[in-house]
C-alpha cells in the first residue's frame, strides 16, 4: 500500500477515489510509566516513556487505516493526516486518516 501526505503520487495516476479511510486507537497512561515520566520532567529533557507511547499509537492507527483501505481494494492512500484528542483524563485518541485511491502507472 502506497501512502503519501501529498494529494497525489508523482509517478502514479489516481484512477478512482474510494473514499475516506481512518484508523484510531485510544491509549491511557500507565501508572508506572507516569512515575518515571514525572521524574524525567523534574530533570528536564525528553520524556521517553510518552514519546514511545505516542509512536506506538501512531503506528497502530496507521495500520488500522491501511487495513480499512485494503478492504476497499485500494492501491494507495493520499492526503494522510494524524490528529489527537483527549478522551478522558489520562487517555488520548490518535487517529490517522486519508483518502483511499486506485492507482496506475503514468504512461
Amino acid at each position: 500500500m502506497k501512502l503519501t501526505v501529498q494529494d497525489q503520487f508523482a509517478e502514479l495516476a489516481i484512477t478512482e477515489t474510494l473514499g475516506i479511510v481512518r484508523g484510531n486507537v485510544v491509549r491511557s497512561r500507565f501508572f508506572g510509566r507516569d512515575i518515571m515520566a514525572a521524574l524525567r520532567m523534574l530533570a528536564g529533557g525528553e520524556v521517553q516513556e510518552y514519546t514511545k507511547l505516542m509512536a506506538e499509537s501512531r503506528e497502530q492507527a496507521l495500520d488500522r487505516m491501511v487495513e480499512q483501505a485494503t478492504l476497499l481494494r485500494a492501491d494507495g492512500i493520499v492526503a494522510v493526516r494524524f490528529t489527537t484528542s483527549l478522551v478522558a483524563q489520562g487517555a488520548a485518541e490518535m487517529m490517522a486518516y486519508g483518502t483511499a485511491v486506485k492507482l496506475r502507472a503514468l504512461s
